[in-house]
C-alpha cells in the first residue's frame, strides 16, 4: 500500500492488487477515505468526508495529476 503523496491532512496511496482497475487514488486521513479516479478527478467513494474536503480532494488530484498518473505506471508497471 504505498503512500504516493502527503498534503495537509491527507495520505494519498495505492493499493497494489488494484492494477487491473483504471488509475485511482485511494485518499485517507482522520476525517475519512476517499477513492477518486485518476484521468477525469471524478469520486467513486467517499465516507465521512464533508465537501469542502472533497473539493479539495479533488483540486489536489488534478493538481498533482501528472505525478499520481507517472507513480500509478511506475508501481503497476504499465504505460
Amino acid at each position: 500500500m504505498p503512500t504516493v503523496l502527503r498534503t495537509g491532512p491527507y495520505r494519498f496511496f495505492f493499493f497494489s492488487n488494484e492494477g487491473t482497475e483504471p488509475p485511482h487514488v485511494h485518499v485517507e486521513s482522520s476525517g475519512g477515505y476517499a477513492k477518486l479516479w485518476l484521468d477525469v478527478a471524478e469520486l467513486v467513494e467517499v465516507i465521512g468526508y464533508g465537501a469542502s474536503d472533497i473539493r479539495r480532494i479533488r483540486l489536489t488530484v488534478i493538481e498533482h495529476r501528472r505525478l499520481l498518473m507517472g507513480r500509478w505506471h511506475e508501481h503497476f508497471g504499465s504505460s
